[in-house]
């Protein structure tokens, strides 16, 4: 019985990580250098936000389609949610918001840039459903869009008053955003097919070793797992940014997302790489959409019961990136076509922001 547990868990390569995540409550016990813990602990994590996404698409195939959408809308960002929550109980409000303008980024160019390279590599021209591709990246944009009305009312400097009149704005997006994706989820169900859920024609896996059971223990145990380490990263996040020389956005923008999302991103890829590129993008483009419209509503209401409110007002260089890579992003998926030259602009295009974050302090 316990081998039946453990055997998914051993067959995934990626899970030959998980005995960091021993190695890094270890050194941080000792207090080792923050530098050393934080890669450590950085790296555990991936497995494990790996570990629950799977342990989701279980539950979710033993439920059926329709709980299979709200399973996975709901529990798709989850290692990247903790992460932030416990930032934003620190303080780390940049890096926050550095994670989410990275996180979008994250999956519309590197993971979908990516998937159409190799994909393409492999295939040649791939296909994929275009109206649901087109409808997914306007709803895209209109949540970009929200997001950038505090930013955009900050900086023209007419209307906001002080930072009350910002965290109420703030406020107010954020509870329309989650409306509309609530709204959207529903819609999405009730067609069992739609921006907030996969095609329940084409799963991305078969878990038929995790009955219910293991999967729930599995999804409970892993979640533990990626909170301890959580806790860990955010408190070495300060010490380890000064001795590197890196900036807090920096992380916050390329590493906190990567972290978070590496198992279901190397998803994508695979299933592009087998000419499913219909799924690939769905997979992309929801879980950008499952940021805007889920997890930051979440963060701001979070954020103000915890007594550090979040607003939603990002620099200059992070909106011209948000709204220049959903547009791209859109353009690219506008034909219902891909290839590898898109996928090499669309890689090329989040190197180049990579490098002016970098250089960002």
């Amino acid at each position: 019985m316990i081998q039946r547990f453990f055997k998914p868990i051993i067959e995934n390569p990626l899970n030959a990580l998980l005995p960091l995540a021993v190695v890094a409550v270890i050194l941080n016990l000792l207090d080792v250098s923050p530098i050393t813990t934080l890669i450590v602990s950085a790296i555990a994590m991936i497995p494990l936000a790996g570990l629950i996404g799977e342990a989701t698409e279980a539950i979710a195939t033993t439920l059926g389609p329709r709980m299979s959408g709200l399973l996975n809308a709901t529990f798709g960002n989850a290692a990247e949610l903790i992460i932030t929550i416990i930032a934003i109980r620190e303080g780390l409000m940049e890096l926050v918001k550095a994670s989410i303008t990275g996180s979008i980024l994250g999956n519309l160019l590197i993971v979908l840039g990516m998937s159409m390279l190799l994909g393409g590599i492999r295939n040649g021209v791939q296909r994929f459903d275009r109206e649901r591709a087109s409808s997914d990246s306007l709803l895209l944009l209109l949540a970009v869009t929200a997001l950038a009305i505090p930013s955009l009312f900050n900086q023209a400097g007419h209307g906001i008053r002080d930072d009350l009149d910002l965290e109420i704005l703030s406020l107010g997006v954020a509870g329309l955003m989650i409306i509309i994706y609530a709204l959207g989820l529903f819609y999405s169900l009730r067609l069992k097919s739609g921006p907030m859920t996969r095609q329940s024609a084409e799963p991305v896996v078969h878990h038929k070793a995790w009955p219910m059971r293991n999967a729930l223990l599995i999804l409970l145990g892993a979640t533990a797992g990626v909170v301890w380490l959580s806790e860990i990263l955010v408190h070495h996040i300060e010490s380890a940014t000064v001795n590197l020389g890196i900036s807090e956005f920096f992380l916050g923008v390329i590493i906190v997302p990567i972290i978070g999302n590496v198992a279901e991103h190397m998803v994508a890829v695979r299933v592009a790489i087998k000419d499913r590129m219909s799924l690939a993008v769905e997979i992309t483009v929801g879980s950008s959409l499952q940021i805007a419209l889920f997890v930051v509503p979440v963060l701001v209401f979070v954020s103000l019961a915890m007594g550090n409110p979040l607003t939603l007002v990002f620099n200059q260089f992070e909106l011209i990136a948000l709204v220049g890579g959903v547009l791209i992003a859109t353009l690219v998926a506008a034909d219902g076509k891909g290839n590898w030259l898109e996928g090499s602009v669309l890689l090329s295009l989040y190197l180049m922001l990579a490098l002016a974050f970098f250089l960002l302090h």
